[in-house]
């Protein structure tokens, strides 16, 4: 990507914030032009929809080469690595503080249920879109060698079933090219975002969606309901110890959440290391992730909170707090979308859309047979195509009490991903050379 007109990650973030401040204070006007459109466009999509405008447009970029005296150099904003480390955990904890991890479990098994369609979506969606895009173009889907491009699917798989620890084992194991790597890097983020993006479209029409599926919101209304009511009961006038204290809990937390990750990381990477069959080190590569283990320490530390006094700070906004990092969070996601790039390598894009497309098939298929509501669909989707990132910022989209759900299912994601992505690679190896 060429230099944007603007490098300064402290610039950047001011153009992010105002892209925030503009969405919420259109949003909040309740007549005329605008309140018409938010009727159609949620406010979270057009917090992802705008910064990826300015990338699109050349203003802001995620990453960037400059070339001087014929030398290139590559640079990255550092935002979205902010954001994503130290924000979304914080969001984490505050948004699971007040959790009523009861009620979670009795959201019942169709979470789990759609959890898995997402993943045997991806699992088939693969060759079946191989398959399809050979009987029109066999040269896009075609390849010898370790230039094959079944080879480099077999990266999307891993991204879209794990996340990126889950990815790279793909790219170990099956060796694809590594010049032609970044093409695949462009299809996972074009394909995924766009995916997103009518993910959080669906959520403003909700009900409408629910009702066509003749779903029992039942549980999640329950749930819902318990933590407004907790809300309500524990609701005070914050000041400001107050939210020093909510501060305190959350980046406490992030910060024993970055130090045990950085031990159990590097103590499961040796583990990992010491395998002697290679199947089995890349099946459990995503335990050296020190990503995963920040995300699942962070997420275990608040429940602990939440049986504890510190869930009353909910009552002095403490999910409103993390509402507004993942809001960041989403900024910083969007900033990672350019909308050029769905014309740098068409037909790889139609393999992801058509992939992705059966994925979407399945879920919805199968939610409308066990009558799922939405949440669980969407949910179910986005913690294996976006993982522990993105999740929650679907999930707490329908109630900031819901995030926790996103998490829990998105772990499965990180377990779950090689193994499953290396059975969609053997599919893929086969329609290929069929």
């Amino acid at each position: 990507m060429s230099e944007p007109l603007f490098t300064n990650d402290a610039i950047v973030f001011g153009i992010l914030m105002v892209s925030l401040g503009f969405v919420f204070y259109t949003e909040s006007i309740t007549s005329g032009f605008w309140a018409k459109f938010y009727k159609i466009v949620p406010g979270l999509f057009m917090a992802y929809f705008v910064p990826a405008l300015f990338t699109t447009f050349g203003v802001i970029a995620p990453e960037w080469e400059t070339t001087s005296e014929g030398i290139k150099t590559a640079h990255e904003s550092q935002l979205y690595f902010v954001a994503s480390r130290y924000l979304l955990p914080a969001a984490l904890v505050l948004m699971t503080l007040s959790i009523d991890l009861k009620a979670i479990f009795n959201l019942g098994s169709k979470a789990l249920i759609m959890f898995f369609t997402g993943t045997v979506g991806i699992v088939i969606g693969g060759p079946i879109a191989i398959l399809l895009i050979s009987l029109v173009s066999p040269e896009t889907v075609g390849g010898a060698g370790f230039d094959a491009v079944w080879r480099g699917l077999s990266t999307l798989a891993g991204s879209w079933i794990g996340g990126g620890a889950n990815q790279t084992a793909m790219l170990e194991i099956y060796q694809y090219n590594p010049s032609k790597y970044g093409g695949m890097v462009i299809v996972d983020i074009v394909v995924a975002n766009i995916w997103m993006a009518i993910l959080l479209i669906g959520i403003g029409r909700k009900e409408q969606i629910d009702k066509w599926l003749k779903a029992d919101n039942t549980a999640i209304e329950d749930l819902k309901r318990k933590v407004i009511d907790f809300t309500k009961k524990v609701e005070k006038k914050p000041n400001l110890t107050d939210y020093i204290i909510i501060l305190a809990i959350a980046f406490g937390t992030v910060a024993f959440g970055h130090f045990s990750a950085t031990f159990l990381g590097d103590f499961f990477s040796g583990w990992v290391d010491g395998m002697e069959s290679q199947t089995t080190k890349n099946i459990f590569s995503f335990m050296g992730s020190s990503f995963f283990w920040l995300i699942s320490v962070s997420t275990v530390v608040a429940i602990i909170l939440s049986f504890t006094k510190a869930k009353n700070y909910e009552g002095a906004g403490a999910s409103k707090i993390g509402s507004i990092f993942i809001y960041v969070l989403v900024a910083t996601i969007g900033m990672k979308m350019d909308l050029n790039q769905v014309f740098e390598n068409p037909g790889l894009i139609v393999v992801g859309l058509v992939w992705m497309t059966i994925h979407a098939g399945l879920l919805i298929g199968i939610a409308k047979l066990i009558k799922a509501p939405y949440f669980f669909l969407a949910v179910g989707s986005q913690a294996n195509v976006g993982g522990a990132a993105s999740a929650p910022i679907v999930a707490q989209a329908f109630h900031p009490s819901l995030a926790t759900v996103g998490v829990l299912l998105a772990v499965f994601g990180y377990a779950i991903g090689t193994i499953s992505a290396i059975g969609c690679t053997i599919l893929m190896e086969l329609a290929a050379t069929l």
